[in-house]
This record gives structure tokens, sequence and C-alpha cells, in this order.
């Protein structure tokens, strides 16, 4: 199982509580704040009335992601007047830093979107309202709950559900011959690929980018290998040092013939920027990406690009994991008014319509099956990635709490010193070991 935390592009977080996870996005800082504990009483706690409330709401994404919330927030003003809302809306990077403090000053948004890997953290750190029984999970797969709850109880609810893989510009390797890959290719096959497009490849492109350390890549390598998670889900570190020697000393194969970027050509990619993703400006074939990313890559390259399987080995290398959580601050003012919003966000039939997947499939079974019928060709490609790894993918877990500075710092330390040639592989497995010692319990 995964301990998931977030994209690369996620910098460290600012320091909360000790070592409390939050988030941060394009937010104004002009909101009520509050850092009494909630009240018994329903009218102190902003149970919904007719009085009227703005309720700050946070999420990152794309421009289409972005565009489908607006216009459901919209109709949920129309529909509930005295309800407005104050978005607070951008892309991954520098997402997670900004809410970390905003809530050190308890000043979160009133309704934030949250990585399923940080959960652990804002539900241990008290962070976090609970939603029931405001918000209704009777159409909800347990297995997507269970990472948004806490001794029995939910605190954030799943928007989807997305399959791990990978994106490639089709319309490029057609145009280079070179071979498309197919679900169900093995790392073998991966790296292979790489070697036979050297000869093809003009000055400039690459194969795919440097994941010698990346964290994601490289659980997905080591699922595929048998040796499970990176992290366990009782807190310890289980790294297993012979493949990740193998993942890493691969990739520094790589480099070394011009297969993978330079490492500053490499840091400076920014996932789904038109102007800094290395595969939107052509310079790579593969990265990682989900089975609901589809869509925002078409709309900056349309028809360039496809999806495959995450490679595997003795096991499979991708899994299924709730896309994301949607949450209620605990120092909101208007908890009990958020909480009827996020119910109407996950559960109304309408919503669902605007909202399509771009959250992935929606986790509320009834509205999926509503979509599946009249989806695009592009959430039908997506769909199909989603269901090639429910077959024997690995099962997502939001791991132990405590380790988010592990992967976003320490993990990112030491991808960084592969990426530039600072470290090898074996020194770098030690620093990790070596680092992981003051976060196991």
């Amino acid at each position: 199982m995964l301990k998931w935390k977030r994209s690369l592009t996620v910098l460290a977080m600012a320091a909360l509580l000790g070592t409390m996870a939050a988030c941060g996005g394009g937010a104004k800082n002009n909101a009520e704040t509050s850092a009494e504990p909630a009240s018994t009483n329903t009218a102190e706690k902003g149970a919904p009335s007719n009085e009227p409330v703005k309720l700050r709401i946070m999420w990152w994404g794309s421009q289409p992601r972005h565009e489908a919330t607006l216009a459901a927030l919209d109709l949920y003003t129309k529909n509930n007047p005295n309800v407005t809302f104050e978005p607070e809306y951008s892309g991954m990077d520098g997402y997670l830093d900004k809410l970390s403090t905003q809530a050190a000053a308890s000043n979160a948004p009133d309704i934030i979107q949250l990585d399923p890997g940080w959960t652990p953290d804002w539900m241990s750190r008290n962070q976090l309202a609970e939603l029931a029984p405001e918000v209704d999970v009777s159409k909800f797969d347990e297995k997507l709950l269970a990472g948004g709850q806490l001794d029995g109880k939910q605190y954030a609810v799943p928007l989807g559900s997305v399959a791990f893989g990978m994106v490639y510009d089709k319309a490029a390797i057609d145009k280079l011959g070179i071979a498309n890959p197919t679900n169900g290719w093995t790392w073998d096959d991966f790296f292979a690929l790489a070697k036979e497009s050297k000869s093809k490849l003009p000055s400039g492109q690459y194969f795919t980018l440097d994941y010698a350390g990346n964290y994601f890549m490289y659980s997905a390598y080591q699922y595929a290998k048998g040796k499970g998670q990176v992290i366990t889900d009782d807190g310890h570190f289980n790294v297993d040092q012979a493949a990740y020697l193998e993942w890493t000393k691969k990739f520094e194969e790589l480099r070394k013939e011009g297969l993978v970027p330079p490492a500053d050509v490499n840091a400076s990619d920014k996932e789904n920027d038109p102007q800094m993703d290395l595969m939107a400006a052509g310079k790579v074939l593969f990265r990682y990406s989900f089975s609901n990313n589809l869509g925002t890559w078409d709309s900056i390259k349309p028809g360039a690009y496809a999806l495959v399987t995450m490679p595997r080995a003795e096991e499979a290398g991708g899994w299924l994991k709730p896309s994301m959580y949607l949450s209620v601050s605990k120092n909101s003012k208007h908890a009990e008014e958020a909480k009827k919003f996020i119910n109407w966000f996950v559960n109304d039939q309408e919503a669902g319509k605007i909202l399509q997947t771009f959250r992935g499939l929606p986790a509320n079974k009834d509205i999926s099956t509503s979509l599946e019928a009249n989806m695009s060709d592009l959430d039908k490609v997506g769909l199909e990635l989603l269901r090639a790894t429910e077959k024997d993918g690995q099962t997502w877990s939001a791991g132990a709490g405590g380790w988010t500075n592990f992967i976003d710092k320490d993990w990112v330390l030491v991808r960084d010193q592969l990426s530039f040639g600072k470290v090898t592989p074996e020194k770098a497995f030690e620093q990790l070991k070596e680092a992981a010692q003051s976060y196991e319990k």
C-alpha cells in the first residue's frame, strides 16, 4: 500500500504544531478567524439559516477543474441565495505551503481540498470538523472513505477515484517511429523502449523525466517487485535496498545516455504548466499521470496524448486511490453551512453533471454510473486506464501520520542530489535510511 503524499511539484510545508501537514493556494487573507473549539450550541456553530454567509473554499487544479468548480459554486448560490463563496484556487505548486501558513494563523478557509496523503496528519492534529451527520456517505465505497476517517468518525469525504499510470506523447512517438506501449507492459519493456528510442530522438528531446529520486515512481517500482510499500502503515522505513539500487542505477544509465533531461532542465519542469511542463514543451515522451488528467493534457495539445498502465513486474505497479478529499476546517465559523454545501457538492446529480470527472470518477456511485453513459472520448480513455488498473492494482493507503517531512523534504533532497550526480545510489539509500530514523515510531 502506498503512503501517498503529493506530486513532486509540492514544496516542503511550513511548520505547524510540530510536524502537522497542511495546504496552501492562491488564498485571500481577509476571512474571519477563530481558534476556539467547536461549541455544542448550533447557533454558535453557524447552523444553516437564511442569514447571508460567505464561505471561503480552496482547491488546486487545472483550468478545466477551476471552471467546472466555479460553475458549481454559481449553481449552489442560485439555489441558496444567502450563500456566496470566496474561491481560492491555484495550481498544485505551492498549495500546501500557503495553506500551512493560513492554518498556522487559524485562518484556513472554511472548505479545503486535501490530498489523501495529508489527511492522517490533519485529522491527528485536530484541524478538521467531523462531517457526520450532515454529509451523507451512504453511496460511497468504504475503501475510499477509510482514508478520511479517524476513530470511526468521518473528517474528509472523497471526491473521486483515480488510477496511477503514465501519459505519453503518442503524436510524437508515432512521428519518430517508436512503438506505442500497451496496458500490462512491464518495467523491462519500459527500459528497453527507452534504449531503443535513443537513435530516433532528436537533440533536446528525451524519453522520460529523470525519475531516479521520484518518490511515487519508485513506489510503483517497489510494488511491482513485490516488496510492498515504501513506508509501512505502522510507521517504519521499508525501502527495499536491492530494488532501490536497481532503480536508481537504471536511471543513472539513462542519464549517461542522454535519455533523461540534464539535471537543470529536469528541475525546471512544472507539471501541467503550458510553458514549464517538459512534456507540453515536447521535450519528454513519457511521464506519470492519473486516469482523470487526459482532459488537461488534451487542452494543452489536442489529440496528442494517450494513457497506459504503470509498468509491472512480479506484481502490478499502479494503484487506485481517492483522487482528493474535501473537508471543513475545524475553526470555520460557518461549519454547518459548509457541511451542507459539501453534502450537495458530492451527492447532487446536477452538481455531478457540472463537475464531471475533473477530480476523477465521482466517488458517489450513483453519480459515477450516470456519467459513464455520456462520457467524452477523453474520459472513456481515463476510465479504460482505471478499469485496467482495478484488475490487480495495488491497494492505496494514506499510511502512518507524521512522515510528511520525510516525503516532502528529506526524500526531495536526496532526489535532487541523485539528479545532479552529487551522491551515488548507495549513498542515497543510506541517507534516506538515516533520515527515516527520526520519524519511526
